[in-house]
């Protein structure tokens, strides 16, 4: 008897996480259609998307200065967008040698995404940024609305963004000083 309910008990945990999971699916695809029909910055013939090759998503966000940053605004440039967090540990490996590679100013713009909403405080990222020594642009995704929109769910992601505003290619994990000027060099 003690059998058959641990496994009706079983049986109902995986039959609600399964419907929860289809439900918040479905919700957030709800959620993007609605953004792609309103949002005028993205082209009529649907070309914007993560795959590469695709225009890359448009999106606005605050510096950790208050200064407001539009990807649109870096076409003509070479973009490194990366999501972050002060809390991830392969984050905090890869740090330094994009600070390093904006020190030494290279043919490209780094803009880096903090998930701001993933942070115990705002002191933890003003902190990690004075620790590294980090100069060059980071962004506040308070919401989590555009590292969402970018599927960056495993952290450090990454997308190299060509100067026409297309997607050269999406990395996940920690990217290397050599590995960031390889990928940069084979962009246009």
């Amino acid at each position: 008897m003690k059998r058959w309910i641990i496994i009706i008990a079983v049986v109902g945990v995986v039959g609600w996480a399964v419907s929860d999971f289809v439900i918040s699916n479905n919700a957030k695809k709800d959620s993007v259609s609605e953004t792609e029909v309103d949002n005028p910055s993205l082209e009529a013939d649907g070309a914007s998307g993560l795959e590469e090759g695709d225009q890359a998503p448009d999106f606005e966000l605050e510096t950790v200065e208050g200064e407001t940053v539009r990807l649109s605004e870096l076409e003509g440039e070479k973009v490194l967008l990366n999501f972050w967090a002060t809390w991830c540990p392969p984050c905090r490996a890869e740090m330094p040698d994009m600070q390093k590679l904006h020190e030494e100013e290279h043919d490209f713009v780094i803009l880096a995404v903090n998930l701001t909403e993933t942070e115990q405080s705002f002191e933890d990222v003003e902190g990690f940024l004075e620790e590294f020594g980090i100069t060059f642009q980071i962004l506040i995704d308070e919401t989590t609305e555009v590292s969402s929109e970018y599927n960056a769910f495993a952290l450090p992601t990454s997308y190299f963004v060509n100067s026409d505003g297309t997607i050269h290619r999406k990395t996940i994990g920690t990217l290397n000083y050599d590995l960031i000027l390889e990928l940069i060099e084979e962009m246009d």
